[in-house]
C-alpha cells in the first residue's frame, strides 16, 4: 500500500474555490487565498456567516485511552465526513493544526491517514498557512516586553523571581525546559530562570481558540497574567501595552483555513492546543462557521474522552454555548488488548469507563472500531459481542483503506442518531458547575471521570489554590494536564485503575485563557524527542519531494 504521503501526493485535489463554490461562500469576497489549494475564511464572509441561523448538526469524535501512537481519531473525524459528503449531506470537517513536535517527534502529523487525509498534507503538517509562527510571535513578543521592561527601570516593580509567563516554540525540545536568560553583559537583561513550552500547550493557542471575535481576542490577550509586583499585585498584558501588537500579529491567522479532504469534502482547520495539557480543541471561530455553512459539522478533541471530551464539554461547549447531536468513540483492538493485557474482554473495561462518562454529560456515544489490516475476525467479533452486552451502538471503519466508503455505515447510523432526535440541542450536564471551588471542580474530575478514590496537592498547588480564592478566580473552569495514556495520573495504571488518588502537584492561573491549568503527576509542559524521532527519517529528494512525513 502507497504511504500517507504517497497517496497525498496522487490525489487529484481541487481548487479551493471550486470546494467553496459547494458551500455558502463567494469566492471573490469572501476567502483570502493562499495559493490555489488553501485559503482563509476572511473577517467580512466570518461576521456576515454568524448572522445566519445555525444549521448543521454537531458530531464531536473522540477516542479510548490511546496507545502511544494514537488510535486514528482524525482519520475517522475524516472518513466519517467523508461518508456524510458522499451520502449527499452538506459536511464540513473542522479540525486542529497539527504541532511540528509531533510530526517531528513520534506520533507523526495531524492531517489523517490513508485515504482519509486532509490536503495538502505537506503543508498541513509543516508551516501551512503560519499560524503556529504567529501565536509563537505573539508570544515571545510578550516575553520580549516583560524582560525589556525590567531592564528599562521595571516602573511596574515585577518581581523577576514572580513572573508566571513563559517563553514558547512549536518543537519538542526538552533541553528548554528550564532555562536562564539575561546572561553575559549588563545590556543583556537581568538574569532570572526561565523555560519554554510547546506552542500547542501556550496561553496564546488556548486564547486563539476560545475567542470568539478580534475584540474578544484582544481582551482576552490584555488580561494575561505576567507575573506579580513584590507586593503581590498581578500584572497584566495591558498594563505592559502588549495587547495591542499581539493582537496584530495574530489578526490574520485568526481567520479560519479553509482546505479539503482527498475526496473534496471542506476542512477547516484552525488552531492546534494538545489535549493532554491544554484544551485539546480546534478554534470556536472555525467550528462556528462550520455550524454555520454545513448540515452536518463533523468535529474532534484530542486524545481520549477524559482529555479532549471533557474539555471540549466542560470548557468549548459551555462558553461557546454548543452541544453535540452524537458522539463517536473511537477503539482499536490494539489498544482493547493493551488495556488488558492481550485479553479483550478485559481491556474491554477501558472502552466502557469512557461510555459511561460520556454519558454522564447526557450524550449516547456510538463506538467506531477503526478495523487494522491484522485485526482478525474473532477480534472483531468479540468487540461487537461486548458492544451489543452493554448496549453500545457500534460500528466498524475501515476509513484508512477505502476512504468515505469505509465509513458508510457510520454515516448512517450518525445521521439516524441526529434525525431521531426533537429539535433543540440537547443540555449538557457538566462535570462541574461555575460556582464551585476550584479544589471542588478538580474533585469532582477527578473522581467523576477518572474514578479516582481521592485527590493529593503538593505544598506548591495548595499555595496556588489560596492565590486562586484571595484573587477571584475560583469561578474558572478548570483545564486538567494529565497523561494520556490512562485515566489515572499514572501512565503505567492502564484499563480501568480503581482506588488511586490523583496528585496534582501545580496550577497555573491563565487569567487570558480564562481557566486554571492543573498539572497532575509527571506532565510535561514541554515534550522530548523519543529516542528514534520521526525526524531522522523525514527527508527531501533530489527532485525536491519531502519523503517519509506521516
Amino acid at each position: 500500500m502507497l504511504s500517507d504521503i504517497e497517496i497525498s501526493r496522487n490525489a487529484q485535489i481541487k481548487p479551493i474555490k471550486d470546494i467553496a463554490k459547494t458551500l455558502d461562500i463567494d469566492v471573490e469576497n469572501d476567502i483570502d487565498l493562499y495559493g490555489r489549494y488553501k485559503a482563509k475564511i476572511n473577517e467580512p464572509c466570518y461576521d456576515r456567516l454568524m448572522k445566519k441561523p445555525e444549521t448543521g448538526k454537531l458530531i464531536l469524535v473522540t477516542a479510548m485511552s490511546p496507545t502511544k501512537y494514537g488510535e486514528g481519531k482524525t482519520t475517522m473525524s475524516i472518513g466519517l465526513g467523508q461518508a456524510l459528503h458522499a451520502l449527499g449531506r452538506k459536511t464540513v470537517i473542522a479540525l486542529r493544526e497539527p504541532s511540528l513536535g509531533p510530526v517531528f517527534g513520534l506520533k507523526g502529523g495531524a492531517a489523517g491517514g490513508g485515504y482519509s487525509q486532509v490536503i495538502p498534507m505537506e503543508d498541513i503538517n509543516l508551516h501551512f498557512t503560519g499560524d503556529f509562527h504567529a501565536i509563537t510571535s505573539a508570544n515571545n513578543l510578550l516575553c520580549a516586553m516583560i524582560d525589556n521592561h525590567i531592564h528599562q527601570g521595571n516602573e511596574l516593580g515585577i518581581e523577576t523571581s514572580r513572573i508566571t509567563f513563559s517563553r514558547c516554540m512549536d518543537m519538542n525540545d526538552r533541553a528548554l525546559r528550564e532555562v536562564m536568560v539575561g546572561l553575559g553583559k549588563r545590556t543583556n537583561g537581568i538574569p532570572r530562570q526561565d523555560g519554554f513550552r510547546i506552542t500547542a500547550a501556550s496561553e496564546i493557542m488556548a486564547i486563539f481558540c476560545l475567542a470568539e471575535s478580534l475584540g474578544e481576542l484582544k481582551e482576552m490577550l490584555g488580561r494575561i497574567t505576567v507575573g506579580y509586583t513584590f507586593d503581590d499585585k498581578p500584572i497584566y498584558a495591558k498594563d505592559l501595552k502588549a495587547d495591542g501588537a499581539m493582537c496584530a500579529l495574530l489578526k490574520e491567522a485568526f481567520q479560519p483555513n479553509f482546505v479539503q479532504t482527498l475526496e473534496g469534502a471542506p476542512v477547516l482547520l484552525h488552531g492546534g492546543p494538545f489535549a493532554n495539557i491544554a484544551h485539546g480543541c480546534n478554534s470556536i471561530r472555525a467550528t462556528a462557521a462550520a455550524l454555520k455553512l454545513s448540515d452536518y459539522t463533523v468535529t474532534e478533541a484530542g486524545f481520549g474522552a477524559d482529555l479532549g471530551a471533557e474539555k471540549f464539554l466542560d470548557i468549548k461547549c459551555r462558553k461557546a454555548k454548543f452541544s453535540p447531536d452524537a458522539v463517536v468513540l473511537v477503539a482499536t483492538v490494539r489498544a482493547i488488548k493493551l488495556h488488558g493485557n492481550e485479553d479483550l474482554t478485559a481491556g474491554f473495561q477501558n472502552v466502557l469507563a469512557h461510555v459511561e462518562n460520556l454519558r454522564k454529560f447526557n450524550v449516547n456515544p456510538i463506538l467506531v472500531i477503526n478495523k487494522f489490516p491484522s485485526d482478525s475476525k474473532d477480534e472483531l467479533d468479540t468487540v461487537k459481542y461486548l458492544c451489543a452486552k452493554y448496549s453500545i451502538p457500534a460500528s466498524v471503519s475501515t476509513a484508512f483503506e477505502d476512504g468515505g466508503k469505509g465509513s458508510e455505515d457510520l454515516a448512517k447510523k450518525v445521521i439516524d442518531i441526529c434525525e431521531s432526535q426533537s429539535n433543540g440541542a440537547k443540555k449538557i450536564n457538566f462535570t462541574y458547575e461555575n460556582w464551585d471551588s476550584v479544589r471542588d471542580k478538580i474533585g469532582k474530575i477527578a473522581k467523576n471521570i477518572y474514578g479516582a478514590s481521592g485527590v493529593i496537592y503538593s505544598e506548591k498547588a495548595e499555595s496556588v489554590l489560596n492565590q486562586i480564592r484571595e484573587l477571584g478566580y475560583e469561578k474558572m473552569p478548570v483545564c486538567m494536564a494529565k497523561t494520556q495514556y490512562s485515566l489515572s495520573d499514572n501512565p503505567k495504571l492502564l484499563n480501568r485503575p480503581k482506588d488511586f488518588e490523583l496528585t496534582v502537584k501545580d496550577m497555573v492561573i491563565q487569567t487570558g485563557a480564562g481557566f486554571i491549568v492543573v498539572l497532575t503527576g509527571d506532565i510535561m509542559i514541554m515534550p522530548g524527542l523519543p529516542k528514534a524521532p520521526n525526524a531522522e527519517i523525514i527527508d527531501v529528494d533530489e527532485n525536491g519531494n519531502i519523503i517519509n512525513l506521516s
